[in-house]
C-alpha cells in the first residue's frame, strides 16, 4: 500500500511538472513572437473608462482615465514606456467558475462540460486601450489542494489579482482571504490591483435577501483588502465583458503612470506615488491590501 501511494504520489508530481515545462514553452513563444500576435479584435477596443460594478466598492470612481495616462497614449512613447503588457492571476476554490469566467469572455460562450484545471493554465487576451496595443496574461491557477504549490509558483508578478468565489457559497467567500494572501506573499501589495469577483449570479441563494447579504458581506471584504468588487455569471454573460474590460483598463493605466514615473517622462509635482493615496483621487496604483 505504502509503494502503491508513493507511486501515485510520483505520477501527480510528474504531471504537474509536464504541465508547468508546457505553460513556460508556451509563454515564451508568445512574449517572444509578440510580433506574430493576431490583430485585435474589433471588441476588444476601449476608448473610455469602462464603469465600475458599484461605486461603494470601486479602485477609483473617476469617469475617465488620469490625464497623463491620455497624454502618454496620444504620443504613443512606446520608446520610453513599457505599457503593453499586464499579467493577471486568477485564484479561488475549484469549482468556483474560474476557467468558465474567462472562457465566457474569450469565446462569448459558456461551455458545459467543465473540467478541473491542473496546475495552471495561460491564456492571452489582446485589447487596444487609448490606440495602444495592450495584453492581459491571465494565469488562471487550479483550485485543488494538491496543486496549490504548484499554481503559487506563477503567482510572482502579478500587475493584478482576481478572487473568484462563489455566490452560492458562503465558504468560497470565507476561503477567499486565503487565497489572497498565498498570492500576495509573492508581489508587492502596493503595487498590484485586486478585484474580488463573485460568479455564478445566476443561481442565486435562494432569496433575493441572502443574495443582498452574501454580496453586502463580499463588499465589505473588499473594502478590507482594497479590492473592486464583481458580481458576474459565466453563464449568461452578466457582467463578464464590462469586469474584463475594467480589469484591462486599469491595469493598463497603471502601467502608464508606474512606466511613466520609471522613465522621469513626468515632473516631480505630477507624479503619482504609487504607494501614496488620498481619497480625493484613488487611481488603481494606490490601493494597498490590508490583509498581508
Amino acid at each position: 500500500m505504502k509503494s502503491g501511494l508513493a507511486v501515485s504520489e510520483l505520477d501527480n508530481l510528474k504531471a504537474c511538472v509536464c504541465v508547468c515545462v508546457c505553460v513556460c514553452v508556451c509563454v515564451c513563444s508568445l512574449i517572444n513572437c509578440s510580433s506574430m500576435l493576431p490583430p485585435v479584435k474589433k471588441d476588444r477596443v476601449i476608448s473610455h473608462l469602462p464603469h465600475c460594478f458599484s461605486t461603494n466598492a470601486a479602485l477609483h470612481t473617476k469617469d475617465d482615465f488620469h490625464p497623463q495616462v491620455k497624454a502618454a497614449c496620444q504620443v504613443q512613447r512606446t520608446d520610453s514606456v513599457s505599457f503593453n503588457l499586464a499579467k493577471v492571476i486568477v485564484v479561488g476554490d475549484v469549482a468556483v467558475g474560474k476557467t468558465c469566467l474567462i472562457g465566457r469572455f474569450r469565446k462569448g460562450a459558456f461551455d458545459k462540460n467543465y473540467k478541473a484545471t491542473i496546475g495552471v493554465d495561460f491564456e492571452m487576451e489582446r485589447f487596444e486601450v487609448l490606440g495602444v496595443p495592450f495584453s492581459l496574461q491571465l494565469w488562471d491557477t487550479a483550485g485543488q489542494e494538491r496543486f496549490k504549490c504548484i499554481a503559487s509558483t506563477y503567482y510572482r508578478g502579478a500587475q493584478a489579482i482576481i478572487v473568484v468565489f462563489d455566490l452560492s457559497s458562503d465558504s468560497s467567500l470565507a476561503h477567499a482571504r486565503q487565497w489572497l494572501e498565498d498570492a500576495m506573499k509573492e508581489n508587492d501589495p502596493s503595487s498590484v490591483l485586486l478585484f474580488l469577483v463573485g460568479t455564478k449570479k445566476d443561481l442565486g441563494v435562494g432569496s433575493p435577501e441572502q443574495l443582498s447579504q452574501i454580496e453586502q458581506e463580499a463588499i465589505r471584504f473588499s473594502d478590507e483588502i482594497k479590492a473592486e468588487y464583481w458580481a458576474v455569471s459565466a453563464k449568461s454573460g452578466d457582467g463578464v465583458m464590462n469586469f474584463f474590460f475594467r480589469v484591462a483598463s486599469l491595469t493598463f493605466e497603471a502601467n502608464v503612470l508606474s512606466g511613466l514615473e520609471k522613465s522621469g517622462a513626468r515632473s516631480d509635482g505630477d507624479i503619482i506615488r504609487l504607494t501614496d493615496s488620498t481619497e480625493a483621487d484613488r487611481t488603481p496604483t494606490k490601493r494597498k491590501s490590508n490583509c498581508c
